[in-house]
């Protein structure tokens, strides 16, 4: 099956692809939109990560559960909104911390373009949501697919630096290669934690863990 993705991951991921349940995945998405099902973000965002951030341009993962699921906010990207889209709660907590972490002010958007475009990975790991239903696209094998993608990076590259949010995501820690790879745990930003991100101080360390291997810093400023 021939799915539109950025051509560096083609490479790595053309054997997932071509398994049988990617196809029941594809087949599913395309009847909810058949039956009349809203489902987002739209069909050519879906990979929109992978668009943004190439395989051979990854040196951070930011990894997350499933899209917004209201409209206008899925761009398939996690965590992050479209612009014009107010800032959920867990982004606001994010901006929170790059504030208190670097003394950066928040910007007046919700749009994590720029990181993306700096080699930071923001995959969830359920790519598509049915509108107004949180994760009801989590049983149809999307997260056989993120997994595997998890696991290419932790075998195809060396020292990046992944930030697990929460314990859905410190789950997939299991997928990585921590003898060759940074792995940096946090409490979920969303403020039903308890506000228990605040203070990982993870876009400062991050920095540090890239400088330590010369290259290039993320610049964590959303405003320009």
């Amino acid at each position: 099956m021939k799915v539109q993705i950025e051509e560096s991951w083609r490479n790595i991921l053309q054997s997932e692809f071509d398994k049988p349940y990617f196809e029941k995945i594809t087949e599913f998405v395309k009847s909810e939109i058949s039956a009349g099902k809203i489902v987002y973000p739209s069909g050519k965002l879906i990979f929109n990560a992978f668009a943004k951030t190439p395989f051979d341009k990854l040196k951070v993962v930011i990894l997350g559960q499933d899209p917004y699921h209201g409209a206008k906010q899925a761009h398939g990207l996690c965590f992050s909104v479209q612009r014009g889209v107010k800032p959920p709660p867990s982004l606001i907590n994010i901006y929170k911390e790059i504030q208190n972490d670097l003394g950066i002010s928040p910007p007046n958007h919700g749009c994590l373009e720029k990181w993306t475009e700096q080699g930071v990975f923001m995959l969830n790991s359920i790519l598509t949501v049915r509108a107004n239903e949180a994760t009801s696209h989590s049983k149809i094998g999307w997260e056989t697919f993120t997994d595997a993608v998890i696991g290419k990076i932790s075998e195809h590259k060396r020292g990046v630096v992944f930030l697990l949010w929460g314990n859905f995501a410190r789950s997939k820690k299991v997928l990585i290669d921590t003898q060759k790879h940074f792995v940096l745990e946090a409490a979920h930003p969303s403020p039903l934690a308890g506000n228990a991100f605040l203070g990982c101080k993870h876009f400062s360390k991050t920095n540090e863990l890239l400088e330590k291997q010369e290259l290039l810093l993320i610049d964590w400023d959303l405003k320009n």
